[in-house]
């Protein structure tokens, strides 16, 4: 068996039947005129689109029969919101669909849980805030919770991270006939690398460290001043203010490991 072939059972896949441009078009007209044949004809003729997607998840799970059955669930939901009058080709609008559900499904049966006591935490952080606000009459800030919990901003936000609901970028969030718009197309492109868990971690770790060294690090990497101006400005040598800038990253390393 080839490594990169997909072995569904009841299903011959060398044998499943792909589609010309010039049929999907016809069946797609046909299904739009409530000719009820058609979407079985589009859904047997797509069913190797699903198996392309599916090679790379050969070595990931035991069951590829779920896996299809998954898939092609996607695909009909693509041939369902297809739009033949937006000229594109039906592949490039099913794959997100396929994969959205495929990994979806991969999510939801992953062995990977979130520990009991997190979500413990979380549920706690809740029952506070609303407490809080009907007694007060406004929301409490996230420093007032932690205060009156006893928790660092890093635990309060981990634990109310374990209660989202992760979906597929590639969910689709409106279609009115035309234009499929996805979650991916809605969410803001952020600038930086860092996640939230860790600039709460590395704001931590930097009032924690020598005064000296919290302030060269603040002036050199969040006003962009060099050694030079630091050490004209302290009165002392670069080279002294290359060693606390040295000391001072070695320190939050230290810290937020």
């Amino acid at each position: 068996m080839s490594r990169h072939k997909v072995e569904i059972a009841n299903v011959n896949t060398a044998n499943i039947k792909v589609l010309t441009s010039e049929e999907m078009t016809e069946w797609f007209q046909k299904l739009k005129q409530g000719d009820l044949r058609a979407k079985d004809e589009l859904v047997n003729g797509n069913l190797k689109l699903v198996l392309s997607i599916l090679k790379k998840y050969n070595n990931r799970t035991d069951n590829m029969d779920d896996l299809f059955q998954v898939g092609c669930i996607g695909l009909i939901k693509a041939i369902d919101n297809f739009d033949l009058s937006h000229e594109v080709k039906f592949s490039t609008y099913a794959v997100p669909m396929i994969l959205g559900e495929v990994k979806r499904y991969l999510r939801d049966n992953s062995s990977i849980r979130v520990a009991r006591s997190i979500k413990d935490t979380a549920y706690k952080i809740l029952k506070a805030k609303e407490e809080y606000t009907n007694k007060y009459g406004k929301e409490p800030t996230n420093k007032t919770l932690s205060e009156l919990l006893n928790l660092s901003e890093f635990e309060m936000n981990n634990a109310l991270e374990s209660l989202k609901d992760t979906i597929s970028m590639y969910e689709p969030i409106y279609n009115d006939g035309g234009d499929t718009i996805y979650l991916a197309d809605q969410l803001e492109k952020k600038e930086g690398p860092y996640s939230l868990d860790m600039k709460i971690a590395l704001k931590d770790a930097l009032n924690k460290i020598k005064k000296k060294e919290q302030y060269v690090l603040k002036e050199r990497y969040f006003i962009g001043k060099t050694q030079m101006e630091l050490a004209k400005e302290l009165g002392i040598s670069q080279a002294q203010i290359s060693r606390i800038e040295k000391s001072g990253i070695e320190n939050l390393k230290n810290m937020i490991k």
